[in-house]
């Protein structure tokens, strides 16, 4: 056998797109990383698979009755109460309730949620095409609404639990009244409202340094930092306002 034959075959990578001036060595972490991905995405099918599986949950204790206001201006008094059950504009679909933290005795609003809720805001009229889709916070529904129109939100449907105990039930909040951002899904069964899901990966235990990561899938900002070197950082959040 000669010195030629015995030479390994040089690596074949996983696709022919190259980019200029890259070399070998990119490529060749590039394409280590490219497979974590294509890992990575089958692991996120997976687990979207599971969540689809979840068997029925429990029906929910009552048709919680929410309070809502006009998105116009001009109109900020009105106010109309609203059931959940009535959520469900679209009968065959399910209904997923965003816990904002916005509690009466914050002097502002969440920061983190406000940012999340920025983006959501142009997703909701995508999204209302496949689920119902709401927005739950504890304050008064004036100071709600107050609060969207200043951010500019003109598309999500903001409700207020400040009457009932639905943050308290399914976990925006605790005992204390500390509030919690947490997202829940529902579906209807036989004229019944059940719980599906909830992003409880925000109770779970997490890496030292980690934060809940909960919502981040439904989250533009984080991933979109995750695809740059300097990643997310450790130490910078969103604020409500920043500098010119």
């Amino acid at each position: 056998m000669t010195a030629k034959t015995r030479q390994k075959p040089a690596s074949v990578s996983i696709h022919s797109q190259r980019f200029p001036g890259e070399s070998a060595g990119y490529r060749a972490a590039r394409d280590k990383l490219l497979t974590a991905e294509v890992n990575l995405r089958q692991e996120l099918e997976k687990v979207a698979a599971l969540r689809r599986q979840l068997p029925l949950g429990g029906a929910v204790p009552q048709d919680y009755v929410f309070e809502e206001g006009s998105a116009h201006p001009e109109d900020s008094e009105s106010v109309r109460k609203v059931r959940m059950s009535e959520l469900f504009v679209r009968p065959e679909a399910s209904l997923v309730v965003y816990s904002f933290m916005y509690g009466p005795k914050m002097a502002q609003a969440c920061p983190m949620c406000t940012a999340m809720l920025d983006s959501l805001d142009g997703a909701a009229p995508h999204a209302t095409q496949r689920v119902n889709l709401v927005v739950v916070a504890k304050s008064p529904i004036q100071r709600i609404r107050a609060y969207a129109r200043e951010r500019g939100w003109r598309n999500l449907r903001l409700l207020s639990s400040a009457n009932n105990t639905y943050n308290r039930d399914y976990h925006g909040e605790d005992d204390k009244g500390s509030q919690w951002p947490t997202l829940n899904v529902f579906t209807r069964h036989d004229g019944k409202i059940h719980h599906s899901f909830c992003t409880e990966l925000l109770f779970a235990p997490s890496e030292p340094g980690q934060d809940g990561r909960h919502v981040d899938l439904i989250w533009p900002l984080w991933n979109l930092l995750d695809f740059t070197p300097e990643g997310r950082g450790t130490d910078w959040r969103p604020k409500l306002e920043y500098a010119s």
